[in-house]
């Protein structure tokens, strides 16, 4: 997924820059980044933090970095912020969301004489690079990013820094989170609205769908209207965004609660605790355990001091062996327990398998699983948030193979909760997980939780239409 903070500020921003960058460390696997600008121009840092916390690696850096305006990026995979000069002068960009038509687009800019790509990994274009030579096509700044906007497929928020202010961008449909915060002298713009209250800041608003705003010390001014059409992704607040944040005036934790309570009310499942897979499964569960009455426990304690999260690794063997160091099992709460877990989602159900077979080896007499989503059965077309390279490694896309010979068939019954096909999906994925009951939560459910219109939210995963 990645990450965006920046900050201007009528004195030095270094701290909080550095700070609020961090607070996106949930979001990005593979580098972070950080560039100022100050009375000596851009200064910039970039490390690889695929194994090493952001903090850690940009502690030695910070005198080296100071200046009243910043930028900072937790990045999927490439190299950014990046250092750009145009006929729009000299800026630094950094970008969060997919550009699914990036090939094509690289292709086409290639065919101009006087374009080239330097920031390449292999064959493969950067993508924010290549948003940069997007911008540098229009009239404008503006212009450029507007441009850049309405050619990207996916979605595509930015950060550009200029020697004399931040320009910040929402995608052209909202589908990432995208809001400002302000406090006396400064001016902050976070993806994560959890980076703003410890750094002093109270949110403003967000970013309207396609709005691009201007700050300066002076403040901020819109310089590009918003649309009128929104299509944030529901996932944020089921499974990704940090429980303290808020998108669209939603909190996520609370959105969780009455996920999980949502869950309860339509279940009848006789156990002895509820629990959560953590991180993201302890709200949802919190939600179930207050509406059913159960005791809320936890039979596996997650160790992070040394164990990062598990979907950093590319290798899928090794995001197994993280996801299984990391929970480490209370005994005393399993043996012998009709335990309950409350669960963000189920991707590929590769180390939810394990857990569960190890909860039945310590002694465990029934696991139930109510995963907080609708089966996935569509891979996301507009961010970065799962490591799965196929649709067909969806656990629903395997039942569905298991039942119609092929992976795609009858997907429209599969996807509507009241009919005989999804049953029979669900029962495949809860045999090959060796549950005793699964059930998925609603659409209709998980919408109503979030508390916005439908129409407003992109639910692309469970039901493969961009448009409801």
């Amino acid at each position: 997924m990645g990450g965006i903070f920046g900050v201007v500020s009528r004195d030095d921003c270094l701290a909080d820059l550095y700070y609020g960058t961090d607070y996106h460390s949930h979001l990005g696997t593979r580098r972070g980044g950080l560039v100022v600008s100050g009375a000596l121009g851009f200064k910039r840092n970039i490390h690889d933090i695929s194994n090493t916390p952001f903090r850690s690696k940009f502690e030695d850096d910070l005198h080296k970095l100071h200046g009243s305006k910043g930028i900072g990026v937790i990045s999927d995979n490439e190299d950014q912020p990046l250092l750009i000069n145009s006929h729009h002068g000299p800026y630094a960009v950094a970008t969060v969301g997919r550009i699914e038509n990036l090939e094509h687009l690289a292709a086409r800019a290639l065919r101009n004489r006087g374009t080239h790509f330097a920031e390449m990994k292999g064959n493969e274009v950067n993508p924010t690079e290549l948003v940069a030579t997007l911008i540098n096509q229009g009239e404008s700044l503006i212009d450029g990013i507007r441009l850049a906007q309405n050619e990207i497929q996916g979605s595509c928020s930015l950060l550009i820094l200029t020697d004399g202010a931040v320009y910040a961008a929402r995608d052209r449909l909202g589908r990432t989170p995208v809001t400002l915060g302000r406090k006396n002298g400064s001016t902050a713009v976070t993806l994560e609205t959890c980076a703003l209250p410890n750094l002093g800041y109270e949110a403003e608003r967000p970013l309207g769908p396609g709005e691009v705003v201007r700050i300066t010390t002076d403040g901020y001014e819109s310089v590009a209207p918003p649309g009128d059409r929104l299509r944030i992704c529901a996932f944020l607040w089921i499974y990704y965004g940090f429980p303290a944040s808020d998108y669209e005036g939603v909190n996520t934790e609370i959105a969780r609660n009455r996920c999980g309570a949502a869950l309860a009310r339509a279940d009848c499942a006789d156990v002895d605790l509820v629990a959560g897979i953590p991180d993201s499964g302890i709200g949802h569960a919190i939600g179930y355990a207050n509406e059913s009455g159960r005791p809320y426990r936890r039979p596996f304690v997650k160790y992070t001091p040394t164990w990062p999260r598990s979907f950093m690794p590319q290798d899928q063997s090794v995001r197994d062996l993280v996801a299984r160091m990391k929970l480490i099992p209370v005994r005393g709460l399993i043996e012998g327990q009709r335990i309950l877990f409350c669960e963000d989602s189920i991707v590929r159900g590769t180390q939810l398998k394990d857990i569960i077979q190890r909860l039945f080896e310590i002694g465990a007499r029934e696991v139930h699983m109510r995963p907080a989503c609708p089966p996935l059965l569509f891979g996301c077309k507009f961010l970065n948030f799962s490591r799965s390279r196929s649709e067909q490694d969806l656990a629903a896309r395997g039942a569905v193979q298991e039942i119609e010979g092929a992976p795609d068939a009858h997907l429209d019954e599969y996807a509507d909760s009241t009919t005989p096909r999804y049953a029979s999906m669900v029962d495949v994925i809860r045999r090959r997980l060796g549950l005793t009951t699964l059930r998925y939560q609603t659409l209709d459910d998980m919408v109503a939780a979030i508390g916005l219109p439908r129409e407003r939210l992109c639910t692309y995963c469970w039901t493969g239409k961009e448009t409801e």
